[in-house]
């Protein structure tokens, strides 16, 4: 059905208003209007708006002839700006159909997308709504849209009607601008009376005679015969309402001799009405008066209806606009720009600006409008004014007639929308960047002093962190102002005097001891009252110094109970803590708190464990003509806790005997599968008295057996003296290695060698594994040097690197005393290890050199017994 005004308003089955196949002449012609103005007016940064103020990736601003228009596009499905598709492809059509916002939550399961061809089957949430002109007519539609579905609120539709509003204003700023260039006064003068002709005329006084030339009886709707040739003639055709000044015109200029000059409109027989601009000069007669008034006239009927019809725009339209002479003061200002500027045109029409506005003086309008006067080009430019305007200002400022032209609009809301939005954005990566420093801090103190550079200065001028130790004594005793920090360097020091003061001064009145009693967060604006925070004295002084002005304090409640503090502080130059800031406060409350529980969490369980595992790590004999000596290293990233382990212990038949182990693991459970085989093993060698591949074996069987299911490298090794190597005051080192990095010895000439053998298969694997013994003897002043591959290996190398850096290391330092030997290889190999390290070291002493402070022997047996009491093996 078509309605009165021409437009189709076909309605489809599922009842959504559509666009037809017929135009309506008005609203293309009205979008064709301002289709000419889009290439230069500026529409991409409006698109970009709407995607950051709406968070869709694609936006879209059309205008709709017979076909859809793309102006302004981000990530737009028809393509970038310029792209033209027909009405069936999109859903505008119907937002301009229907002239109102079309929201789709669900494309999926709307109606209305379903008729709809093109790329719009890629949407599946979409939000239009129509771009209306200065004359009502719904023209396009600016539109946001994502894959997925989505709710939108009524917020967002308003964010998106304001931004439509916006780009219709920018299209109609920009044709305007194009025409007052295409249509300066003076050339439309000049147009006018070469499309018109130029009348002229001739009034002689004393006879009274009226010529007129043609063109100017058809401007007067005369002709020949009906023209009478007097003045009467042309009063009667003078519009009664500009009779007056015309006639006190040529009066003025008859009496002074002078110049005549008058605008009227002429009323012509059939009813038309044409506007002339009459320009002459009284001659006078030979008596020195008046006696004729020549001149020409000229149809400025089109220049009236076009200056008409911009000034209709100008006080029509929704930016402001004001011309200024070239002395400053206004010649013109709009409706809007009245009400922008707080001040009736009465007011400001003759006013000087820089006397009107006087904070523009010296600042970006007064420097622009300058230079656009200077140069002639355009200037685009945001500003602030002060009170009592206190808004910012979108500016185009455009060279006229030697002054300037102005186009603004107030932004003040779009700013602030921006502003919150990069607020938001700036506490969103701050509380990003605060979780990444406390996923890998498993210290307390160091996640407090890792938070505060995040939160000084973004939120506070300066920031004191607070523990909480467990216990039933009073928050006084149990609270440990721990960190503080300052934005200002120079007020550092002021702080770190007043943390330390502070805790021992807090009153009972105070925020902190507010939020402990209660649990809560709490704040004060304002300076409170002396005493109220912290007992007069040094603390209270140095309070004051650092002038708080707002507080917010936050506890850190973790599994039920407050493990810390949060004071933040702003002072009197910054605003008080707002509502936006206190949602940031409580996701940062709620981070830190987290952490520091974890962390509180894994320090108990991390001092447990080191007490299990030093429970683990025996105390070293200290048998006849030998030293040993044993360091642990727990990995520097783990809970200090592992697999790592060393034994030494001597047996029923006087031989010593050295264990050095590895499960796999850093953790409780690995140290627990490490305490059952090194108990095991131990049983072992005192129940078997076999050398130390035959003790293996037996152990393989025991693991499988009691069921331990733990696998492991090792090295089992005796030092023995059989009766021909006791007579030379020598020793003898038997060994199996289970998979193990291989011993180190150090002779007593300094010569450092790795004892390479075939190493057999870990401990634990089978239970008939084969597993051989090897030998080496060891003269006085031997070491032999057992380790896990944690001083070795290193990521990203070879075994046999490290091996050789271990070498050469010992080799280095294999003349210190065997306790500072094992310091220096702990520090030069074991400190930035990333595995447990477990080191035994022994040392062959001459027969004479046991000293007076060794235990006495475990076994009255003498060498020559001892040695007797193992059977034969081979080296293998």
């Amino acid at each position: 059905m078509h309605d009165p005004g021409g437009r189709w308003d076909d309605r489809a089955d599922d009842g959504r208003t559509v666009l037809g196949t017929t135009h309506d002449g008005g609203r293309t012609a009205a979008a064709r209007r301002l289709l000419q103005a889009h290439h230069q007016a500026g529409l991409h940064p409006l698109v970009v708006l709407a995607t950051e103020l709406l968070g869709t990736p694609s936006a879209e601003i059309s205008l709709l002839t017979d076909v859809r228009v793309v102006v302004g596009a981000v990530a737009a499905l028809p393509g970038p700006a310029g792209t033209r598709t027909s009405l069936e492809e999109t859903l505008c059509a119907q937002v301009v159909a229907a002239g109102a916002p079309l929201v789709v939550e669900d494309a999926t399961a709307d109606p209305r997308v379903d008729a709809v061809r093109g790329p719009v089957a890629e949407v599946g949430a979409y939000l239009g709504v129509p771009l209306v002109d200065g004359a009502g007519q719904v023209v396009g539609a600016m539109c946001v849209y994502q894959p997925g579905p989505r709710v939108w609120t009524e917020d967002e539709v308003a964010t998106l009607e304001r931004l439509a509003d916006a780009a219709v204003r920018q299209l109609e700023v920009t044709l305007l601008d194009q025409d007052l260039r295409v249509a300066d006064r003076l050339a439309m003068l000049d147009a006018a009376a070469q499309a018109a002709g130029v009348g002229t005329f001739r009034w002689h006084l004393p006879s009274g005679d009226l010529h007129w030339d043609a063109s100017l009886l058809d401007a007067f709707g005369y002709d020949e015969d009906s023209f009478g040739g007097t003045i009467a003639a042309f009063d009667a055709r003078v519009h009664p309402q500009d009779l007056p000044h015309v006639t006190e015109a040529l009066d003025t200029a008859i009496a002074t001799v002078g110049v005549y000059e008058a605008e009227f409109r002429v009323v012509r027989p059939d009813g038309t009405v044409v506007w002339l601009a009459a320009r002459g000069r009284a001659l006078a007669g030979p008596s020195g008066e008046t006696e004729q008034v020549i001149g020409v006239a000229t149809d400025t009927t089109a220049l009236r209806a076009h200056e008409e019809r911009v000034q209709q725009i100008l006080e029509t339209m929704t930016v402001g606009y004001f011309w200024l002479g070239p002395d400053w003061r206004f010649g013109y200002v709009n409706a809007e720009a009245e009400r922008i500027l707080q001040r009736p045109r009465a007011e400001l029409v003759g006013g000087d600006i820089w006397h009107l506005f006087p904070a523009a003086v010296g600042t970006n309008f007064e420097e622009s409008y300058r230079a656009v006067v200077r140069t002639g080009r355009p200037l685009v430019f945001d500003a602030y004014y002060p009170a009592p305007l206190d808004a910012w200002f979108e500016v185009r400022a455009v060279a006229e007639r030697g002054g300037v032209s102005v186009y603004f609009t107030d932004i003040t809301e779009r700013r602030q929308a921006l502003a919150l939005a990069e607020q938001a954005r700036t506490r969103a990566d701050m509380l990003a960047a605060v979780a990444g420093t406390l996923v890998d801090t498993l210290d307390p103190l160091q996640a407090l002093q890792g938070v505060l550079p995040h939160v000084v200065p973004a939120l506070a001028d300066y920031a004191i962190a607070s523990l909480l130790d467990d216990g039933s004594a009073g928050w006084r005793e149990r609270l440990h102002d721990v960190a503080a920090l300052h934005a200002d360097p120079d007020q550092q020091p002021t702080l770190d005097a007043y943390r330390a003061a502070r805790a021992a001064a807090l009153t009972d009145e105070s925020l902190v001891a507010r939020v402990l009693a209660r649990g809560t967060q709490a704040m004060r604006t304002g300076l409170p009252a002396p005493g109220e925070v912290v007992a007069p004295g040094t603390a209270q002084d140095l309070r004051d110094a650092l002038a708080p002005a707002s507080v917010v304090v936050l506890p850190l409640r973790g599994r039920g109970r407050v493990r810390g503090l949060l004071t933040l502080v702003r002072g009197a130059g910054r605003e008080p803590f707002t509502p936006a800031d206190h949602t940031v406060l409580r996701t940062l409350k709620t981070q830190v708190a987290l952490a520091l529980d974890n962390a509180q969490l894994h320090a108990a369980r991390r001092a447990l464990a080191e007490e299990l595992q030093d429970s683990l790590l025996t105390d070293l004999p200290e048998p006849e003509h030998l030293q040993l000596v044993a360091r642990y290293v727990p990995a520097a990233t783990t809970a200090r806790i592992g697999g790592d382990w060393y034994d030494a212990f001597v047996v029923r038949d006087g031989t010593t005997c050295l264990v050095i182990g590895d499960v796999t693991g850093h953790d409780l459970r690995a140290a627990v599968e490490m305490a059952q085989l090194r108990n095991v093993l131990r049983g072992g060698a005192h129940a078997v008295v076999q050398p130390p591949a035959a003790i293996l074996s037996s152990f393989d069987w025991a693991v499988h057996d009691l069921g331990i299911g733990a696998t492991c490298t090792g090295v089992l090794a005796k030092v023995e003296q059989p009766s021909d190597l006791a007579a030379r005051g020598r020793h003898r080192l038997r060994w199996s290695n289970a998979g193990h990095p291989p011993p180190l010895l150090v002779r007593a000439d300094g010569r450092v060698e790795l004892l390479r053998r075939p190493a057999d298969l870990l401990l634990g694997m089978r239970r008939d594994t084969v597993r051989h013994d090897h030998t080496v003897d060891l003269a006085p002043g031997s070491t032999v040097l057992l380790y896990t591959d944690g001083l070795v290996e290193r990521r990203g190398e070879s075994l046999a690197v490290g091996l050789e850096r271990l070498r050469t290391t010992v080799e280095g330092i294999a003349h210190l005393p065997l306790d500072e030997l094992c310091d220096r290889l702990v520090a030069d190999l074991a400190a930035d290890s990333l595995d447990d390290v477990a080191l035994l070291a022994v040392r062959t002493r001459p027969e004479d050199a046991r000293p007076a402070e060794a235990a006495p022997p475990r076994t009255g047996r003498t060498a020559g017994e001892r040695a007797a009491a193992h059977a034969p093996q081979h080296d293998g």
